[in-house]
């Protein structure tokens, strides 16, 4: 009897351990799921101190794509037009492959028709040769591009990579003000004031802006343009470390605008006797600056001033068909840059960053 009771007692202590170990057990897993189902993991993202700043200072070639281009077409340029440009930025590095970067950029375009028209082309070399306008422009742009680089740097600026390809994308804002070379003399022979100098083509209305125009006329509410435009600036690039704080990089961007104007160039010709100075006629059809030769045929017309004017047959008067420009495509200007870089502030916290 004694041996049998020290049995049960062994086996209801068993029991009651098995069962006390039992309901730990299940707290502790419990416990441990609510840990988990809460958990949200680590935060992603690059860390601050792998980021960085740099400022940089390029040297820039412009190039045009607009009315006065050498062929119809958005690809044609002039490259003998090439003109300087300069600019400077300041980036901000935020992840392995990104860079936020926004720059302030001075430079000029040129156009012309005289120097650039394929004459050869019967159709539209000899329509832009006899045309003969011309204009250079001064651009003032700032930007903002977001910049993504196809090899990523997961490390500081200290381990950044060798070299890598970029493209790049953003928005631009630009002041432009174009210009023409005032000829010797107006359309009647007399001399002008303003010949030989660069004169501003916007206050003249050479297509209208500032007349009285019919509401059946081609250009009828014509509005000046203005000097304050907007583009989308995008390209592509290569980018190469120099040294531990340095880089170089080169990139090819084109700046698609939203205006026509860069040129001063866009719609039709408007009768000249609606314009409103002997200088604006002059700015506005320049075709009787071309050598007699090369005015196969004249049309004389009476404007609306009273006064006789004779053009070259399809310029300079107001029908349909005499197109001064396009105003289906918008203008186009190229920005090809080469850059150097400098990180700031990376010698105070060189120890830091490694």
């Amino acid at each position: 009897m004694r041996k049998f009771f020290l049995v049960f007692l062994s086996v209801v202590f068993f029991i009651c351990s098995q069962d006390s170990f039992g309901q730990i057990n299940r707290k502790s897993v419990k416990k441990n799921n609510k840990r988990m189902s809460s958990y949200k993991g680590k935060k992603s993202g690059f860390p601050k101190e792998k980021r960085y700043n740099c400022v940089g200072f390029a040297v820039n070639a412009l190039n045009y794509y607009g009315d006065l281009a050498p062929r119809p077409g958005i690809g044609s340029t002039d490259i003998s037009f090439t003109r300087p440009g300069f600019s400077g930025s300041f980036s901000h590095r935020f992840g392995p492959r990104y860079t936020l970067s926004t720059g302030l950029m001075w430079g000029t375009l040129r156009g012309s028709d005289a120097e650039s028209a394929d004459r050869g082309d019967l159709d539209n070399g000899v329509f832009r040769y006899r045309r003969n306008l011309s204009f250079r422009n001064q651009i003032k742009e700032l930007s903002v591009v977001g910049v993504f680089d196809l090899f990523p740097n997961n490390g500081s600026y200290m381990s950044r990579v060798a070299w890598t390809p970029y493209a790049f994308i953003g928005l631009a804002v630009f002041h432009h003000n174009p210009r023409g070379l005032a000829p010797a003399t107006d359309l009647s022979g007399n001399r002008l004031s303003e010949a030989g100098q660069w004169v501003q083509l916007r206050p003249l209305g050479t297509e209208g802006q500032y007349a009285t125009l019919d509401p059946t006329d081609l250009n009828a509410g014509i509005k000046p343009y203005s000097t304050i435009s907007f583009a989308i600036p995008f390209g592509l690039g290569a980018r190469l470390r120099l040294n531990e704080v340095m880089d170089i990089s080169a990139d090819i961007a084109f700046r698609y605008t939203f205006t026509d104007y860069l040129d001063d160039v866009s719609q039709n010709y408007v009768d000249l006797g609606v314009l409103s100075s002997p200088l604006a006629k002059a700015m506005s059809y320049r075709g009787n600056e071309l050598p007699a030769e090369d005015r196969p045929t004249s049309t004389s017309y009476i404007g609306r001033d009273g006064i006789s004017y004779t053009v070259i047959t399809g310029y300079g008067q107001e029908q349909f068909y005499n197109m001064r420009g396009s105003k289906k495509d918008r203008d186009i200007y190229m920005v090809t840059s080469i850059r150097i870089s400098y990180i700031i502030g990376a010698t105070m916290h060189r120890a830091k960053f490694r």
